[in-house]
């Protein structure tokens, strides 16, 4: 099989040809058709994350087509389309795997982290954390919900049922999640760095009712705040934004230090909350909530072997929407 490999952090992915590899038990094979392309990849390869397993296949917004099932796989079949998630295994029996909370796992694995990931034309999954995709046709369309979907759905439903949500940093997830407050009838305030006057845009065409630079102040108070932005400065901004009892959701695994603040701004019962992982009953709700939204995806697609080339563009915020890998 054909593979962008990391061999060492803050260094160049390598394309690499490899033994196509096989499912063991309670996994399935899965021949890769898109995966797109996350900042948690981009926190992966440049170390913000400090403990990958190496050499590693990123990659976690996968989209295939199941070739082979291992001994005991009994919930798929080869020929059918299923999505690849960031959770890729948990243990089932620590203290928050058995209260529900599985995004919590004491002993975690994660695709494209701790397990080879999607940046590859095969990759093997446990059979689990698969999710079948039997309504969506299109994979490059689809690939982006798998993480940017899930943590924005999973980022708007801890930030409570408030009208007017605020979404800082309007990058894959925000424009998914987006098109899911406004099927939900909420209005969408959108900031952005300053100047990016086409994400503003992009905010407005998917029905953003305000958008603007990150510094700016809303024309009104919040319910509750989403950061996707790594940027701990925007918790303050956000804070200030939102109205007594308003929530301001971290939607991100990796932030730069939040800066002291007064506690002015936290006072009056607003809170600060972190988004961690996903659970797989998160995935089923967003997966079957997405095509009666209407969601759409907007997407660049880069050839696989121009993963660092994508990496690269989503660092610098070259494009719009998300950046998916085609095999």
């Amino acid at each position: 099989m054909k593979a962008m490999v990391l061999h060492a952090i803050r260094q160049p992915l390598q394309f690499e040809e490899r033994p196509d590899p096989l499912p063991g038990a309670d996994e399935i094979l899965v021949r890769v058709e898109a995966c797109a392309v996350c900042r948690t990849d981009l926190h992966v390869v440049d170390g913000d994350l400090t403990e990958p397993k190496l050499p590693l296949v990123p990659g976690h917004e996968i989209v295939g087509i199941v070739e082979r099932c291992g001994d005991g796989v009994t919930n798929l079949r080869p020929g059918r389309r299923v999505g690849i998630p960031w959770l890729g295994h948990t243990c089932g029996c620590c203290s928050y795997c058995e209260s529900g909370r599985e995004n919590l796992c004491d002993t975690p694995g994660f695709t494209g982290y701790t397990r080879d990931g999607g940046f590859a034309s095969y990759v093997v999954a446990d059979a689990s954390y698969a999710f079948p995709l039997d309504g969506f046709s299109d994979p490059v369309a689809a690939a982006p919900l798998m993480c940017a979907g899930l943590i924005g759905w999973r980022s708007l439903k801890m930030a409570g049922d408030g009208r007017r949500i605020g979404i800082f940093g309007f990058g894959a997830a925000a424009h998914i999640i987006a098109q899911v407050c406004v099927y939900q009838g909420r209005d969408v305030y959108a900031f952005t760095r300053e100047g990016d006057h086409a994400a503003q845009a992009m905010a407005k065409s998917l029905g953003a009712v305000w958008a603007g630079s990150s510094d700016e102040t809303p024309p009104k108070q919040l319910d509750a705040a989403i950061i996707f932005a790594p940027v701990g400065a925007l918790v303050p901004a956000a804070l200030r934004a939102v109205a007594k009892g308003g929530r301001v959701v971290c939607g991100g695994i990796h932030m730069s230090d939040i800066p002291q603040f007064p506690y002015s701004i936290l006072w009056g019962e607003r809170q600060i909350l972190s988004v961690a992982n996903l659970t797989r009953a998160d995935a089923v709700e967003f997966l079957d909530l997405a095509p009666h939204a209407g969601v759409k995806t907007i997407t660049t697609v880069y050839p696989l072997e121009r993963a660092n080339e994508a990496l690269d563009d989503l660092r610098a915020g070259r494009f719009q929407g998300a950046a998916v890998l085609v095999p």
